[in-house]
């Protein structure tokens, strides 16, 4: 089926949809939390907000599920169609629209397999289409402007006004229509009335991906078994151990403050290692970076354990561990 094409002037700007809240709909305008996600099509958001008439778009709808359920599969989809628009030389960019839960993973999975020469712009909403005051039309719009502008490489983050890298952006609250931030503040700049502001330097040109989309597994079933742990207090090795008997293939743990663990679960990670199994120490803290040290398990470096295990997850997809 052909994408539908939304006639206008300048550089060509091709939206995905996924689904998501900013897709959603409530039988109440007043209900911003009982709603259902991945109600509308893509071309029904657009349609909805009359600026995005004056570009020049194309629409198409990838998938239509909640983020909170996205999958293996799905990233493999996305990612090759990401990847088949911005092979076309009148594209200048791309935008996804998807939902807040999982949204960081995507943005870094993208950057990670695709390193884009154009913008991929991902934008969501934490109010569904149908609220009073609904947030997705203005962050679509601002998705669509920064993608148009084609400046930055790489994959962003278009939200709530603030333009992020998918290096940095975490969602930080549950509820807030401002609810992602950058780590350590780093956003990279804003977009005021219409117009980029820019702070910082994006993703360069030229940067390699860590494994090629050809190179990604067909099937949920094929990938790596990465799992993430938690140290707290009372942390034993009783979930490394259960881990290890389901024959997963990584671990990445999320440790207190400068990636610390207690004894009996650094132990149990040590014996997965010996067992064959890779491990990578993150933090559970907001952000931060975890220093490395021969002595410790390997550092995560500033990465969320979230976007650690996507890393740990490539890593062993372009270079396997035998079992």
């Amino acid at each position: 089926m052909n994408a539908p094409v939304f006639e206008a002037k300048s550089g060509l700007v091709v939206i995905l949809g996924t689904g998501g809240t900013i897709a959603g709909t409530a039988a109440d305008a007043s209900d911003n939390v009982g709603y259902q996600a991945a109600q509308l099509g893509v071309a029904q958001l657009i349609a909805a907000i009359p600026p995005l008439a004056r570009r020049a778009l194309e629409a198409e709808q990838v998938v239509q599920l909640d983020s909170k359920d996205m999958d293996f599969a799905t990233w493999r989809l996305l990612a090759e169609r990401v990847a088949a628009h911005l092979a076309r030389p009148e594209v200048a960019g791309v935008v996804i629209t998807h939902g807040t839960d999982t949204l960081e993973e995507t943005a870094y999975f993208l950057q990670r397999v695709l390193a884009p020469g154009k913008p991929v712009v991902i934008t969501a909403a934490m109010r569904p289409a149908t609220a009073l005051q609904t947030d997705g039309p203005q962050n679509l719009l601002d998705a669509v402007t920064l993608a148009a502008e084609g400046r930055v490489p790489g994959v962003l983050v278009m939200f709530a006004g603030s333009i992020h890298s998918a290096e940095q952006v975490r969602k930080v609250h549950s509820y807030r229509v401002d609810a992602f931030a950058s780590a350590d503040g780093a956003r990279l700049g804003a977009m005021e009335e219409g117009g980029v502001r820019w702070f910082a330097a994006g993703p360069q040109r030229g940067a390699q991906p860590v494994v090629g989309l050809a190179h990604l597994p067909q099937g949920d079933l094929s990938w790596p078994r990465v799992q993430i742990v938690l140290n707290h207090v009372g942390a034993d090795g009783s979930v490394v151990q259960a881990l290890l008997a389901q024959g997963v293939d990584g671990l990445v743990v999320a440790g207190t403050g400068n990636g610390s663990l207690s004894h009996a679960l650094e132990a149990a990670l040590r014996e997965a290692q010996q067992q064959g199994v890779r491990v990578l120490r993150s933090t559970r803290c907001d952000a931060g970076l975890v220093t490395a040290s021969a002595e410790a398990l390997p550092s995560a470096g500033a990465l969320s354990p979230v976007k650690a295990r996507i890393e740990l997850l490539l890593d062993l997809l372009s270079s396997p561990v035998p079992r």
